[in-house]
């Protein structure tokens, strides 16, 4: 069975006070097309196809007129979770008529998973449908008092998954969440729990719990011939080929500037082997960095075309104040959404240290540290003597 692996459209987003509802559209299409061309039997979605519980208006219209195209026109059958982002009731709405089309949806506030069989080309292949939820929905649905975070809960939700699973036949888990193959080692370390996890994490993925470990342990998995995962934005394998990340369908934070987005395509034959190709989609804007002077920035960008309509982060490299960045920028790259200084710790730790008891010091003191903030480079001996000079002749004035 040939099956696409996505995840995380986040579909109404907004990056930087920046709509991406245009560049959503231009991926999803080219996730039509694809589709079109692969004729895939099903595809998955594993979570967050919206960015927000209560998506608005251009986003639902978005997300409808995309599984139209793949479930009406292409014949596609779809099967999503709801991950943290979504309303899982919101989404839900219609499920069993919408299941009449090939569109399966789990994510309702009292369902631990659902279990859709399709009978394909090649015989039947069952897929398990974990959507996101929090710990303490699991402990009350399941009873289950030892339940306390997320990998008990996947660990109880797969335990009552295994009592009735036909392990002669194909077996496939969707799931939300942090998964990885060191959560022993992270989950008592004071350093970053992720990167001793070995997970590759962005600035966009909400936090999962506040207090206590997210981590799933990917051994609990083992039973499965295929897990395609939602949550991680930057697509990854964790442990065996089998257990992957299909990553986000764009760039939402610049944390994300070296990944490559696209979908995860598979073929599942009748005795469980499975091919995995990972196909990239080039986004109608990229959102990327540059560095350097600013005037070096601006020419350089009116010297290329390309890319000028992407989305920026620009890091300053100049010393001393720059008026009004943003506008010289915007000028040449009118999609900049941020702008930083290099020396920015700098100055940040100069200006708190001026602030620090500066009644005590005198103006030679205070002019050095006010100087040395704005990072106009070292403060010589020949300047600091031009200053003393200077200070020298206003203070005669004022007596």
């Amino acid at each position: 069975m040939k099956i696409i692996h996505t995840s995380d459209w986040h579909i109404g987003k907004i990056v930087n006070d920046f709509s991406m509802i245009e560049d959503q559209k231009y991926m999803l299409d080219k996730l039509v097309k694809f589709i079109e061309d692969e004729k895939p039997e099903v595809l998955i979605i594993a979570g967050d196809m919206y960015d927000r519980s209560i998506p608005p208006v251009d986003a639902v219209e978005l997300l409808n007129d995309t599984l139209n195209k793949i479930v009406v026109d292409n014949k596609v059958k779809v099967i999503s979770i709801s991950g943290n982002h979504d309303s899982g009731e919101r989404i839900s709405f219609g499920a069993e008529l919408l299941e009449k089309q090939g569109l399966y949806i789990c994510g309702r506030d009292n369902e631990l998973f659902k279990k859709v069989t399709i009978d394909g080309e090649d015989g039947i292949v069952n897929f398990y449908l974990v959507p996101y939820k929090d710990p303490a929905v699991i402990r009350k649905l399941t009873e289950n008092k030892n339940i306390k975070n997320h990998n008990d809960s996947m660990e109880a939700i797969i335990d009552i998954i295994k009592e009735n699973m036909n392990y002669d036949e194909r077996n496939i888990l969707i799931a939300h969440g942090y998964v990885t193959m060191y959560r022993e080692e992270a989950k008592d370390s004071f350093e970053d729990e992720y990167k001793i996890a070995h997970l590759e994490v962005s600035e966009s993925e909400r936090p999962l719990s506040i207090g206590g470990t997210e981590l799933i342990a990917c051994n609990l998995f083992n039973d499965f011939d295929y897990v395609a995962l939602g949550h991680l934005h930057g697509r990854q394998k964790i442990g065996r080929d089998e257990v992957r990340y299909s990553g986000s369908l764009l760039k939402y934070s610049f944390s994300e500037v070296n990944q490559k987005k696209g979908v995860t395509l598979l073929n599942i034959d009748k005795n469980k082997n499975v091919e995995i190709e990972l196909k990239e989609f080039k986004p109608l804007r990229d959102l990327r960095i540059i560095k350097g002077e600013i005037e070096d920035l601006i020419n350089e960008g009116r010297e290329c075309l390309d890319g000028k309509e992407d989305y920026i982060q620009a890091v300053l490299t100049d010393e001393g104040e720059i008026i009004n960045p943003i506008e010289k920028l915007r000028a040449v790259y009118p999609n900049v959404m941020l702008i930083t200084r290099e020396n920015k710790k700098q100055y940040d730790e100069s200006n708190t240290s001026a602030k620090k008891g500066y009644k005590s010091k005198s103006e030679k003191e205070l002019f050095k540290e006010f100087y040395e903030a704005l990072g106009n480079g070292e403060y010589t001996l020949e300047k600091e003597n031009v200053i003393d000079s200077t200070i020298n002749e206003i203070l005669k004035k004022e007596v």
